[in-house]
């Protein structure tokens, strides 16, 4: 890719064999794609996205054909035994792509691989309209799966339009399998109290995006939460006596405890009953054979309503027997469960009991992961998909540093330990504040890898690479400006949520949200021996600033750096012909000023400054700075639609007004 010939133009992913010729190739201003009807296409899809691009790059219109009696430039074709040898004629989504003066031929090995084939030329076409390279490709993707892993629920429910828009991303960068998260965000029959107010998505809404994703050639997974993460039903009146603590639930809302409370007590025979209601009803509106229970982060296990089981047969037995009979009661079915490792693999007991048909998804998010989860899961024999992250939750900013060094490590890794696919996470934990759109790098990321993840590719290439092939940016510095703007958050969404929800709703301290933050956890029990009271809130506060004091320090210089990334990318952005993601970056990099901003005040409110040089510390105009938060929460407001459902927005902005309410508490 470093040729020449190469160098105004990229391919994501970056096929692993290419030869370029020399010259070029000028497409026909009136030219024909004649798709194979062997390639199972009914609706000729993948003819149609060839010429919509042709379309938006030239301003042309082509013919759509199939059979061997109508010539086309552009040939589509399923390979016979011949077209691939022996080595790599067996991989699913191989293709060869040849672009000459006698046109322009994509073979695939499976229909899938036409699929990619397809892809690869609306790149090139995106970015060099009519004139194309002459170029040999032979190109084949290291898994055979490579998935997206959507929250759906924890906040943010995309519309049914976005979704799609969503796909078609996935597509045009060769995943091939799409799961969303729900827990309390679908109109299950008999669940309203559950549901209601939440903009759940619906069953016509399923049947009409899995249909959607299946002409795409990507597999609508279906995944629900059947075990823990059951915050908002385990809340209910219907529901709550399922829960391991239903004494807990008419405490106020918290974001911070919807993270860690929400685990089905197993020992109650009821609770089986609810989660196969939920399985059963909502595999039903899929193609997929596969089901994800996912079962993860069971953090009250054995804790509450299940301590005796639990002592009886032990917590991990407690929870082996149960994803158990979920997986089995789906097998019965005909279907393959799949659910998220991390218990399994803290207790590895649990993964010799494990059925040959269920999948583990083996989350790993840390910037720095080894490859031991990995390799425990390969060596007990269990089948495995790797499950790296975007790193967009909690912040208004992606961590795209993160989500680089996260996904190139576990890519490596899973391949080496021969898992069977990867599946890239985005969450929306603390009210899914992150844009969606923003997670588009991080996305792309996943797709490079999951193709090749042996490959050598730099990150600083990558992001040149995403810059002109998904933004269009002929500079190719728009997501390294993004990046940098992502390094200038001091004081983030989750540090202003853990803040005000150190509050309980009654003026004292919530030490179960104290327990997650770890300046103050070890805190909790010396204070209480110290002093023979409860720690307040003013006290949790004032402990949480003073930790963050070397942090703080950095915010005039962070926000002078972020400002700057506003003013180079603006002119960038004004010539991708992008708007939507013009305002989502405008409006996030403001948001990251004013939450850098409120961090600086509440420092300063808590006497942190007092201990530091007055440097570039400057009094704030606390009521003024809860005016521009509200003015920005609106602002952000109308970007959430572009996307999403109402859904949870009113919890975002009810976050930033007792941010502003704190900042007009402390100017008196």
């Amino acid at each position: 890719m470093a040729s020449e010939n190469t160098r105004k133009w990229a391919i994501i992913p970056e096929p692993n064999s290419m030869t370029v010729g020399e010259g070029t190739v000028l497409l026909p201003y009136a030219g024909r794609v004649n798709e194979s009807i062997a390639i199972g296409d009914g609706d000729f899809l993948l003819a149609h996205q060839l010429v919509a691009d042709i379309r938006s790059a030239t301003g042309t219109d082509w013919d759509i054909a199939t059979g061997d009696m109508w010539s086309g430039f552009i040939r589509l074709r399923i390979a016979d035994s011949r077209d691939f040898d022996s080595q790599d004629g067996g991989t699913a989504g191989a293709y060869t792509l040849t672009i000459n003066t006698d046109g322009i031929t994509i073979t695939g090995c499976d229909s899938e691989g036409v699929r990619n084939g397809v892809q690869t030329l609306r790149q090139l076409i995106r970015q060099n309209g009519a004139v194309l390279p002459v170029l040999q490709i032979e190109d084949a993707p290291a898994y055979r799966i490579r998935g997206y892993y959507l929250d759906a629920t924890r906040g943010r429910v995309p519309t049914l339009a976005w979704l799609k828009q969503w796909a078609d991303k996935l597509c045009l960068y060769k995943y091939n399998q799409l799961q969303l998260y729900i827990e309390h965000t679908f109109a299950f029959d008999g669940m309203s109290e559950t549901w209601r107010g939440s903009s759940p998505l619906t069953p016509a809404d399923t049947l009409e995006f899995d249909q959607y994703c299946a002409n795409l050639g990507i597999e609508l997974v279906p995944s629900v939460s059947t075990f823990g993460h059951q915050y908002v039903a385990m809340r209910t009146q219907e529901l709550r006596e399922l829960g391991e603590f239903p004494e807990d639930a008419d405490r106020p809302f918290s974001f911070i405890e919807r993270m860690r409370h929400h685990t089905l007590n197993v020992a109650d025979d009821r609770a089986f009953a609810f989660s196969a209601q939920l399985v059963d009803s909502y595999l039903q509106l899929f193609r997929s054979k596969r089901f994800n229970i996912c079962a993860d982060e069971t953090f009250d296990l054995g804790k509450g309503k299940s301590k005796q089981e639990a002592q009886r047969v032990g917590v991990a037995t407690l929870y082996a027997t149960y994803v158990g009979k979920l997986c089995e009661h789906l097998s019965k079915q005909g279907r393959e469960p799949m659910f998220w490792g991390d218990i399994a693999i803290e207790m590895p007991e649990i993964l010799e009991t494990l059925p040959n048909n269920v999948t583990l998804l083996n989350w790993q998010y840390e910037p720095e992961a080894t490859d031991e989860k990995i390799q425990l899961v390969a060596q007990a024999g269990a089948k495995q998909i790797v499950c790296p992250a975007v790193w967009g939750w909690n912040a208004l900013l992606p961590r795209i540093d993160d989500a680089w060094n996260n996904i190139a490590r576990i890519a490596r890794y899973g391949l080496d330990c021969g898992a069977e696919g990867m599946l890239v996470t985005d969450w929306g934990d603390f009210g899914h504040v992150n844009d969606p759109r923003m997670a588009v790098p991080g996305m792309i990321f996943g797709a490079q890898y999951a193709w090749n993840p042996a490959g050598d590719t730099a990150e600083n290439d990558l992001l040149e690479r995403i810059s002109r092939v998904e933004y269009g940016d002929c500079s190719a510095r728009f997501v390294a400006l993004l990046r940098n703007a992502s390094a200038q958050a001091v004081f983030t969404w989750r540090e202003l949520v853990e803040y005000l929800e150190l509050d309980d709703g009654t003026g004292n301290c919530n030490t179960d949200v104290a327990q997650t933050i770890p300046c103050l956890a070890d805190r909790l029990v010396d204070h209480l021996s110290d002093c023979g009271n409860a720690m307040t809130v003013r006290e949790a506060r004032n402990r949480m600033m003073r930790n963050m004091a070397t942090t703080i320090e950095r915010i005039p210089q962070a926000n002078r750096a972020l400002q700057q990334c506003m003013v180079d990318i603006a002119p960038i952005a004004a010539h991708m012909g992008n708007p939507g993601i013009t305002a989502a970056v405008r409006i996030a990099m403001e948001g990251q000023l004013l939450l850098n901003r409120v961090g600086f005040a509440l420092a300063e409110a808590h006497d942190v400054r007092d201990a530091h040089d007055a440097g570039d510390w400057r009094p704030s105009d606390y009521r003024a700075l809860a005016r521009e938060l509200e003015c920005w929460c609106e602002a952000y407001a109308k970007e959430w639609n572009a996307t999403s459902q109402p859904s949870e927005l009113h919890r975002i902005q009810e976050t930033v007004w007792k941010a502003a309410d704190e900042l007009r508490r402390i100017s008196k």
